[in-house]
C-alpha cells in the first residue's frame, strides 16, 4: 500500500503522471526514515529537513508538519510493518514541460513504506569494502548538498563506479579534493583515538545519523574533530565506517586497496551507543504520539 496525495491506495494504484517534473526533471526531495518496533525513529528531525530541503528549492509541502506524521504512521500501519524502511517524496507535481517551477500548481505527495531487510551480519563483523571514487561531490555553489534533492545523479555516477571496483559504497571528494561522503552514506575515521569526518562546510549532507553518532562519541568522552581531510588521512586511519538511517554504523575493512589494522572497536562502541538512542527514543511516549490518538498504540499493528 502506497500514500499518495491524500490518503492510502493500492500499490498498482499509485500512479503518477509522465509529466510530473519529479520524473521529467528530479525536481523535488525525498527522505528516508527507519521505524523499530513501529516507531519511526528522529521522524521529527527528518521532517524538520524536509521542510528545509522544500524552502530551498522554494517548493510549498502541501501538508503540515503533523499531517505528515499522520500520513506516515498510516502509511506503516496499512502495510503491517514493525520494521520498516520508509521513504517520503515530494516532487514539484505535473505540468507542461519546461523548467518554471509555476508550471505545476499541486505538488506530489508520496510515502513508501517497506520491511525493512537487514544487513547481513558479516558486513557488521568484518567489514565492507568502500572505494574513493573520481567522481566527485557536487560544487555546494551549483546544488547545495543539504538540499535532500530527487536529482540523485551524482551519487548514481559515484556507486557505479564503486560496483566495478568490487566496493560496497563509493565515497567522493569535493572539487578541491577534500573528502565528503559517500553516494548514500556520511564517512567517519579514527586517528590517534580522535574522531574525524568531514564537516559540513566541505559540502556534505548533515545525515541525521551522523549527529546522533556525534553526539554519542561526545557523550562517551572521544574527541571529535569536523574538518578537512584528504584520502591519504583515510588510508592513515585506525579505523573506518560509514554511517546512515538504514545501515547505522558500518565498518570497513578496505578502503580502495588499503587494509584497515584495527578491529573497529570504535565503530562497535558508538553502533552500540547508537542502538541505546533508538531504544530510548521508541520507549518516550511524546515521539510516538499521533495526531488524533491517544498513543501508538490505539493504531494497533
Amino acid at each position: 500500500m502506497i500514500y499518495l496525495n491524500t490518503g492510502i491506495v493500492p500499490k498498482n494504484k499509485a500512479l503518477i503522471p509522465v509529466f510530473d517534473h519529479g520524473f521529467l526533471y528530479g525536481d523535488g526531495i525525498y527522505e528516508t526514515m527507519r521505524a523499530y518496533k513501529g516507531v519511526v525513529f528522529r521522524l521529527e528531525e527528518h521532517i524538520e529537513r524536509l521542510f528545509r530541503s522544500a524552502a530551498m528549492i522554494s517548493l510549498k509541502i502541501p501538508k503540515a508538519p503533523g499531517e505528515i506524521k499522520q500520513a506516515v504512521y498510516e502509511t506503516i500501519k496499512a502495510n503491517g510493518h514493525m520494521e520498516a524502511v520508509i521513504r517520503l517524496t515530494v516532487s514539484r507535481g505535473a505540468g507542461p514541460i519546461g523548467l518554471d517551477p509555476g508550471l505545476c500548481p499541486v505538488p506530489t505527495f508520496v510515502i513508501i513504506s517497506g520491511e525493512f531487510r537487514k544487513y547481513p551480519v558479516r558486513h557488521y563483523r568484518n567489514g565492507v569494502k568502500i572505494a574513493i571514487v573520481n567522481t566527485r561531490r557536487n560544487f555546494r555553489g551549483a546544488l547545495d548538498p543539504r538540499i535532500k534533492s530527487l536529482n540523485f545523479l551524482n551519487g548514481i555516477l559515484a556507486k557505479i563506479e564503486a560496483k566495478n571496483r568490487g566496493a560496497f559504497e563509493a565515497v567522493m571528494l569535493d572539487y578541491r579534493g577534500y573528502l565528503a561522503e559517500g553516494s548514500i552514506s556520511n564517512i567517519f575515521f579514527v586517528k590517534d583515538g580522535t574522531l574525524c569526518t568531514p564537516s559540513v562546510e566541505v559540502g556534505i549532507l548533515d545525515g541525521i545519523t551522523r549527529k546522533i553518532i556525534i553526539d554519542c562519541a561526545k557523550e562517551a568522552g572521544i574527541k571529535v574533530v569536523e574538518g578537512r581531510f584528504r584520502k591519504e588521512d583515510v588510508y592513515n586511519a585506525e579505523e573506518v565506517f560509514i554511517s546512515n538511517t538504514t545501515m547505522e554504523v558500518m565498518p570497513a575493512a578496505e578502503v580502495d586497496e588499503v587494509k584497515m589494522p584495527a578491529q573497529g572497536e570504535m565503530a562497535r562502541a558508538l553502533h552500540k551507543a547508537y542502538k541505546r538512542k533508538v531504544a530510548e527514543y521508541i520507549r518516550t511516549p511524546r515521539h510516538t504520539h499521533i495526531p488524533g490518538t491517544s498513543s501508538l498504540k490505539d493504531l494497533s499493528f
